[in-house]
């Protein structure tokens, strides 16, 4: 499956659980390991969780994998490894800290 459509499930599997804050960010001049890194917000733990195993669902349901799952168990930043493409589905306040979009966007 190509970055773009692991983007759009992604993005519309994020939105069908309401994730807030959702930034997707194409990195693939900047590093050769992905294409594009989408980053959201979720208002709880459970949320987070929530939101990976929908990603996952659309995923293997549109015939993708996912490489790795990780940060399931606390919740306050989950991480979807597509390859081409990385989810980071984090608390707002791990998202404020940690600033992803900065890094990557400067």
């Amino acid at each position: 499956m190509n970055s773009d459509n692991l983007v759009k499930i992604s993005v519309d599997a994020l939105e069908e659980i309401k994730a807030s804050d959702i930034k997707v960010l194409s990195v693939a001049k900047l590093t050769s390991m992905f294409d594009y890194i989408i980053i959201a917000s979720a208002s709880s733990s459970r949320q987070t969780k929530a939101l990976a195993d929908n990603i996952r669902e659309k995923i293997k349901g549109a015939g993708g994998s996912i490489l790795s799952l990780e940060g399931e168990q606390s919740g306050e930043w989950v991480l979807v490894d597509m390859g081409d493409v990385i989810v980071h589905i984090m608390l707002p306040e791990t998202r404020k800290y940690y600033n992803l979009e900065a890094l990557w966007m400067n």
